[in-house]
């Protein structure tokens, strides 16, 4: 039992938050190698192990925006794409982590939306750090009016 509490309590410590997330995309498309380095490998980590997300939020949120069934299953083709997306992602930023001026091809931090613009102006190079995101966390979708009859 002390075992398993003390692996909770890791795990809640260690889980990334929005600001944590931020960051790690920020060092991941840094020009400085260093930055760049320990970055990808953390966007890189990151992206790998939430990628199952991607599946869930779209799911729900396709469901809630369209009639039952069609919202559902657009829901699950979305969130099959966006997940092997991240993970792709992620194993890429894993990889190359050691390549010098080359910083990956990040997908947006949003689960709404992992093709959000701040995901292609980090994969242009278009965007600064402080751009990915806007400061808030997945700003870049906009709100889907929910399914009336």
């Amino acid at each position: 039992m002390k075992r398993v509490l003390l692996a909770l309590a890791v795990l809640a410590v260690m889980a990334p938050s929005a600001w944590a997330q931020e960051a790690i995309y920020a060092k991941a498309n840094s020009p400085e190698y260093k930055q760049k380095f320990w970055g990808m490998i953390g966007r890189g980590i990151l992206n790998v192990a939430t990628c199952p997300v991607d599946l869930i939020v779209n799911v729900v949120n396709e469901t809630k925006a369209g009639p039952p069934l069609i919202g559902t299953l657009t829901g699950v083709g979305k969130g099959v794409g966006c997940t092997a997306l991240r993970a792709l992602s992620g194993g890429v930023d894993i990889l190359t982590f050691w390549v010098p001026n080359f910083n990956g091809m990040p997908v947006s931090y949003s689960y709404d939306d992992c093709l959000a613009t701040e995901g292609r102006e980090a994969m242009l190079g278009s965007g600064s750090s402080s751009s990915i995101g806007g400061g808030a966390y997945g700003s870049a979708t906009p709100a889907k009016k929910p399914y009336t009859k």
